[in-house]
């Protein structure tokens, strides 16, 4: 996570993570995450793995795009919002 975050400091490209929900949970544990792009599809398969799986820690996100597509996926973008309060 160190190399991680030096190399988000450097000025250089967007770094972008396809599909990866253990690389996404170690992000979001060390909070790494400027955008999450999400694509909502309208199905459900009953298994697999799942994005926000047992042990994600409670973050707040705020929406900052969406769009429904003419087949019904939503793709939503989300960043980092406001700490999230426990109580």
């Amino acid at each position: 996570m160190e190399k991680i975050k030096k190399l988000k400091k450097t000025d250089g490209p967007d770094l972008c993570v396809w599909g990866s929900g253990n690389l996404i949970q170690t992000l979001l544990k060390y909070n790494l995450i400027d955008q999450m792009h999400i694509w909502t599809y309208p199905l459900t398969i009953g298994t697999g793995k799942k994005l926000f799986a047992e042990g994600t820690r409670p973050e707040r996100f705020k929406q900052v795009y969406a769009k429904i597509t003419t087949t019904g996926v939503i793709v939503a973008t989300y960043e980092p919002s406001d700490p999230l309060k426990a109580g």
